[in-house]
């Protein structure tokens, strides 16, 4: 089997989509004990003498024995209590520690504690270096990083990390409900892949086959060991691990989450934001990214029925949806005017297409092939397991289409008649 620095090499050869493929993971490291030997990764990467280790308390716990690892660094540390929300606070403090200075950054732990990293790293042009605690999310090699900034959760251009290291004992030993988490979010990908393709042929927007098959292999693979997630099990630790690590490098290679997300990421991103409004700390990602896949799903299926459809140009109750946002309007505002993502979208075009778009749903697993394999893994399913209302569900439902700028078919929702 082809290691991931064999595939990324791979993939620096020209493509037919006509875009370079590039990304900035160097060295990607999956073994037992790896946890003795981040200080020997490091050097062999050119990591500055000065590393900041950022972390939470459980995350530290969890990697137990690499802070010896480090004895020849001159290590500085940034411990929080948790770190459940990304926000730009971390990223400014994790800033303000590193600029100007020769030091690399050594992100341990998962997605809320990687992703100020990544955007303090990339702003500052400092090396990063992330070791996973937990096959929890698929963000590991991600560009970017999702942060809450005045209450507006947004993804940034950041970077992905130079190294990567997953200790297969400390994966396997992660509690069952993040690994749950992972397989959630990994799912989502078959939404994500179909909202992509759909986009491309309904728009100019690059669609890079070599890509997604990158994306769809990977979450293909960790479907078929859905009954093995929850173990404590290195083999199946290091492949989910990997599996994870994939998609975020399709990611990377794109420049953006295509590859990795749709509609239902973007529901639970609104979600999120209206919890933080509220004072409420949101459920972990991929508990919420699952349900919501299983809900699109389900409703993709139920569009993939109709034979043939009458399209109508979008149109859209902005002042409803901006009321909806609230404080959160103004951002929204900047993602539709002048100009909306639907204007590139002509229904006749929608009308044509109808029997690709059908083809491109029938493609990826159905709604129950994917319950049941979630349901193997030890996922939460249903609006009541992640315990959230129905009407608050149905509403970042209906108004989440318009908090990006991106087409999926749940936003073509309000042209189909």
């Amino acid at each position: 089997m082809k290691s991931i620095t064999e595939i990324i090499k791979e993939f620096e050869q020209p493509c037919s989509c006509g875009r370079e493929h590039r990304t900035a993971v160097q060295d990607v490291q999956i073994g037992s004990g790896l946890v003795k030997k981040v200080g020997e990764i490091l050097k062999k990467n050119g990591f500055p003498k000065d590393i900041l280790l950022v972390a939470d308390k459980n995350t530290l716990a969890a990697a137990k024995g690499i802070e010896e690892s480090l004895k020849d660094f001159s290590v500085e540390y940034k411990i929080y209590d948790e770190i459940r929300v990304a926000r730009m606070e971390h990223v400014e403090e994790l800033e303000s520690i590193i600029c100007g200075r020769d030091i690399g950054v050594l992100s341990v732990g998962t997605g809320s504690v990687n992703d100020p990293c990544r955007l303090a790293a990339a702003r500052q042009d400092k090396k990063l270096c992330i070791f996973g605690t937990a096959p929890s999310m698929d963000g590991f090699a991600s560009y970017s990083s999702p942060i809450v900034a005045n209450g507006f959760k947004a993804s940034y251009p950041a970077k992905s990390p130079e190294v990567i290291i997953g200790d297969t004992t400390i994966l396997a030993a992660a509690p069952a409900y993040l690994k749950s988490a992972g397989f959630g979010d990994m799912v989502a990908k078959y939404i994500g892949l179909a909202d992509w393709k759909i986009s491309s042929i309904l728009t100019d927007e690059v669609y890079c086959e070599k890509v997604a098959k990158l994306t769809r292999d990977a979450v293909d693979k960790l479907m078929s060991m859905a009954d093995r997630v929850t173990q404590n099990d290195e083999e199946t630790a290091g492949e989910i691990f990997k599996a994870l690590l994939m998609t975020g490098i399709g990611m990377s290679f794109m420049q953006n989450s295509r590859p990795a997300s749709g509609s239902e990421h973007i529901i639970a991103h609104l979600l999120e934001c209206v919890e933080l409004r509220d004072g409420i700390i949101p459920n972990y990602h991929g508990e919420d990214i699952g349900v919501f896949t299983l809900l699109m799903l389900k409703y993709y299926n139920e569009l993939a029925d109709k034979e043939t459809i009458k399209a109508k140009k979008e149109n859209v109750d902005w002042a409803d949806v901006y009321s909806f946002y609230g404080e959160m309007a103004d951002d929204v505002k900047k993602l539709n005017e002048p100009k909306t993502v639907t204007d590139e979208v002509e229904p006749k075009v929608l009308e044509n297409k109808w029997q690709k778009i059908r083809e491109i749903i029938h493609s990826i697993p159905s709604y129950d092939d994917v319950y049941s394999a979630m349901k193997k893994a030890g996922c939460k399913l249903t609006v009541e397991d992640i315990e959230k209302s129905q009407e608050l569900v149905d509403g970042c439902i209906k108004y989440s289409p318009y908090m990006r700028y991106r087409l999926t078919l749940l936003r073509l929702r309000n042209m189909i008649e």
